[in-house]
């Protein structure tokens, strides 16, 4: 079976994205990128970076995962003021929690269908209401 090409994605949204990246570059203390990409084990080119703030190109959810937990983990220790890691982590959260509904990644969709192949749930057997003597445990 050949595999279906995937939708545009829309200006706004590859914008929106590009935005939360370029917020937690900045809140690592990364102004440029060229710093942020020059850093070891960083995900991706400086290329890279720069055409996914800019809206050029969309990361793929694993692609943001890593750039997001690269941000988060490994702020510039050269940055002034120094970076708050508690605060850098939380809006590592908030940017991961905002993609995810973001319909790009389909994620709310998987829920969706998750919902929907759910079975209903099987109906027990009824058990007879207990009265009287059955009920307080008397002789």
């Amino acid at each position: 079976m050949p595999r279906k090409k995937l939708e545009r994605i829309d200006e706004e949204t590859a914008r929106t994205i590009g935005a939360l990246l370029r917020g937690l570059r900045r809140s690592a203390g990364y102004r440029a990128v060229r710093d942020a990409a020059g850093r070891p084990g960083c995900p991706a080119a400086q290329q890279t970076i720069y055409a996914y703030e800019r809206g050029g190109l969309v990361p793929s959810i694993k692609q943001f995962m890593e750039l997001v937990e690269f941000y988060a983990t490994n702020p510039n220790e050269r940055a002034e003021p120094r970076v708050d890691v508690a605060k850098l982590r939380y809006q590592g959260v908030a940017a991961l929690t905002r993609a995810l509904t973001i319909p790009a990644y389909h994620f709310t969709e998987a829920l969706d269908l998750i919902q929907r192949l759910q079975p209903a749930p099987p109906r027990g057997r009824r058990r007879p209401a207990r009265t009287g003597k059955e009920a307080t445990g008397s002789p």
